[in-house]
């Protein structure tokens, strides 16, 4: 399955977006190791620099640590991990109320909105 990139945002930067919404998610275990900067590359279809980038961003984020002879793990800080978890969700939350302003709702018809969806089951 071939990797969709937007072409208007610069590639490791979704790479990191990427891995952050794995690792926040559960799929990417605190503390697991992660595969070689090449192998990422070619599961992801990026050059390995690119890779590297996201992976070096990651890194100053505190969400992955090297160990100089084994490899890239995932922290095994879970309060960072869930602090991001946090931080994700308020940009979607965000992004969520500025959309529903653009279409012309009022904070209060798009909480209400939003809570019908959760009531009729639509949302899980």
């Amino acid at each position: 399955m071939p990797n969709q990139f937007q072409s208007n945002i610069p590639i490791y930067l979704q790479l990191v977006h990427k891995f952050k919404h794995r690792i926040v998610s559960g799929e990417l275990k605190a503390g697991s190791k992660l595969e070689s900067v090449r192998d990422l590359a070619i599961r992801f279809e990026v050059n390995p620099n690119t890779m590297q980038r996201a992976l070096t961003e990651l890194e100053r984020d505190g969400l992955v640590y090297a160990e100089r002879t084994s490899g890239r793990f995932i922290t095994k800080d879970t309060k960072r991990i869930h602090k991001m978890r946090d931080t994700l969700a308020e940009e979607i939350i965000e992004q969520f109320i500025l959309q529903m302003k653009s279409l012309g709702f009022s904070n209060q018809e798009a909480m209400e909105l939003f809570q019908n969806k959760i009531e009729k089951g639509m949302i899980k």
